[in-house]
């Protein structure tokens, strides 16, 4: 006990608990159906929107207005509906889309890789591999529709935290930045737009890199960086400063020292390693990371760590933990060579 006494959850909130894959999942199928892209430029009826959808007239009607008694579109008189704060959100080209992690959420080999939570925590083990077969990456490279639904939510997610990631460090200081594992390139292109007397090398999977050719062009970066297709297991490219965002929560321990490992013999002398990810924080607090720590479980078998377990990887890995920047909802682990 911490001597701290938390307001009691009631019957209800705990219902609400209980129930909320109810509203994960009708958010899904909104996005999925491009329902807030549909009500861009003006309101509609439920009845119009089902013809643009080839849905159900009624059973739309009823999927709105639940996501409108939930704050999520607007219900207008006449079964007419409108995008609110909330539901443009949902659009995919919003500012500050999360249309990529609706979609994503509700994917059979994610929603039903949590549906083996139990098997998960009974064995150690990915609930997803359990469904699968496989590994998550390996999945994805297997079912492209899905790779590209991934990849569109972690561009997603990196728009929403880029700016305090390239706020809170001097990514300056550095003449060539390596983002390991950085998927399609949004979090290396702003810390380039940020920076413009750096380079950068987006270093991923081959058919994730091929990707962030578009993206680069469109942010003028093109001539300021490169994308290499490998493996950061075996061979990441050189660099000054190497980025590794939400790489290693995905891994086990084991996995993880190898990573660092293999990063650690690419890095010339004075090379910084910058990994960022949640750090956990102290008992019955932090429930956004704790519950990210789940998914890591169900989904590719990994964690979240606290500080002290992220010095011991670094140690293992042939690193020296040099500090903590805090970054937002996100950390800053910063490493140099032992």
């Amino acid at each position: 006990m911490t001597g701290q006494t938390r307001p009691a959850i009631s019957a209800q909130q705990m219902m609400q608990r209980i129930t909320a894959y109810r509203i994960s999942q009708a958010i899904h199928v909104v996005a999925t159906l491009g329902i807030a892209d549909l009500l861009a430029d003006a309101p509609r009826t439920s009845e119009d929107l089902a013809a643009a959808t080839h849905t159900h007239a009624p059973s739309l009607y009823r999927l709105l207005r639940a996501l409108a008694s939930e704050a999520i579109f607007e219900e207008l008189p006449g079964r007419v509906f409108a995008n609110n704060g909330a539901s443009e959100m949902l659009r995919a080209d919003a500012s500050t889309s999360v249309y990529g992690w609706a979609m994503l959420i509700g994917r059979p080999y994610f929603w039903q890789g949590w549906g083996n939570l139990l098997y998960s925590v009974q064995t150690g083990e990915s609930g997803v591999r359990k469904l699968t077969g496989m590994d998550n990456w390996r999945y994805r490279e297997q079912h492209p529709e899905e790779s590209a639904i991934f990849d569109r939510a972690m561009t997603d997610a990196a728009r929403g935290l880029s700016a305090a990631i390239v706020e809170s460090y001097n990514f300056g200081q550095f003449r060539r930045i390596a983002d390991i594992g950085g998927g399609q390139g949004a979090q290396l292109a702003a810390i380039l737009a940020r920076y413009p007397g750096t380079t950068g090398v987006l270093f991923d999977q081959p058919h994730v890199v091929a990707g962030s050719v578009e993206l680069f062009r469109d942010a003028g970066l093109a001539d300021r960086c490169e994308a290499i297709g490998g493996s950061f297991f075996e061979t990441p490219p050189q660099a000054d400063a190497y980025v590794l965002k939400h790489i290693l929560h995905d891994w086990s321990d084991e996995d993880c020292v190898r990573i660092l490992r293999a990063v650690r013999g690419a890095s010339p002398p004075g090379a910084k390693l910058l990994v960022i990810e949640r750090v956990v924080g102290p008992a019955n607090e932090d429930a956004e990371s704790k519950l990210s720590d789940l998914n890591m479980l169900v989904s590719p078998g990994g964690q979240e760590r606290t500080r002290e377990e992220f010095a011991a990887l670094f140690a293992a890995g042939g690193w020296r933990h040099a500090d903590v920047h805090d970054a937002g909802s996100r950390c800053i682990i910063e490493g140099e060579p032992a």
